[in-house]
């Protein structure tokens, strides 16, 4: 553990409210903060627009002036800076996510129904590093980011009981520990396709198959409910499609957390649908945890 989040800044409304979450969290953590801006980030992003002074200008003075703003209202923060040209952003990105414990980047919002707009440069850079990656979106006014460090709604996990979920676990319960706050755990199912093809289907069957998934959600989180003792842990198994029953009980959570598998394919790493589904929808801030 390097005790470190690193946070990309763009110039833009969601890097800085990227920027205040990260430094609540480093807060929460008794963390480093690190600022990083790649040039070619806000240069060759879909929404560029003309700069009032040199490129190399702006730079310095938006690592600094966001530096100075987070240490009036985090005066013990241990926070540095760095600026970097000529690489490509995610790549920047990626390489100082693997110093770090925690990458953190700004995500636009497009209001309740549309969630965020994820750009080209967050979604490579998730699937270019295994450190995890929370993307915080704009807001409007001058109230905190939702799901910032005082919020005392609760951490909600999207888990997928075939996969391995022990990174995903840890996470979840050290960001809800840090919080004080409950922790939902969340698996949504559907019937197999088989079962469509039925001109009728017993009730019992589906409370039957219901009732095995919760017994293996129960006895994945029973060694996690003893490690974190203090921890409510709220466990739901839900009829449905998993993105949209993790975003309905996300919708007033202090940070979402869902789980990328890590892929090694000759064409390069890829996002799942229900984490893609989830990043772009959701409104809290989601954190996307790589695990095997």
């Amino acid at each position: 553990m390097s005790n470190l989040i690193t946070v990309g800044l763009d110039g833009s409304r969601a890097g800085s409210a990227a920027a205040d979450w990260a430094a609540h969290e480093a807060e929460l953590r008794g963390a480093a903060l690190e600022l990083v801006h790649a040039q070619d980030w806000a240069q060759y992003g879909p929404f560029a627009a003309p700069l009032p002074e040199p490129r190399p200008q702006w730079a310095e003075d938006l690592l600094s002036l966001t530096r100075d703003r987070l240490l009036r209202a985090h005066g013990t923060l241990d926070i540095s800076t760095r600026g970097t040209s000529g690489l490509a952003a995610s790549k920047v990105l990626s390489s100082s996510a693997a110093d770090a414990d925690l990458l953190v980047l700004g995500s636009r919002g497009l209001g309740a129904v549309a969630g965020f707009l994820v750009g080209s440069t967050a979604s490579a850079t998730i699937a270019e590093t295994e450190t995890p990656v929370v993307l915080v979106r704009s807001v409007d006014g001058q109230d905190p980011p939702p799901g910032h460090a005082d919020d005392p709604a609760p951490v909600v996990l999207g888990v997928d009981l075939r996969s391995d979920c022990d990174r995903l676990l840890a996470f979840a319960c050290e960001e809800a520990g840090r919080r004080a706050c409950p922790l939902v755990v969340v698996h949504g199912w559907s019937l197999p396709p088989v079962f469509s093809y039925a001109p009728a289907l017993d009730p019992g069957v589906t409370r039957e198959m219901a009732d095995g998934l919760e017994n293996t959600l129960r006895e994945l989180l029973t060694p996690w409910e003893r490690k974190y003792p203090r921890l409510v842990v709220d466990a739901r198994i839900v009829v449905g499609q998993p993105a949209v029953q993790i975003l309905d009980a996300a919708s007033d959570a202090a940070l979402v957390v869902v789980g990328r598998r890590i892929h090694r394919p000759a064409l390069g790493a890829r996002i799942g649908p229900i984490t893609h589904a989830v990043m772009h929808h959701a409104t809290s801030p989601v954190a996307v945890v790589a695990h095997d």
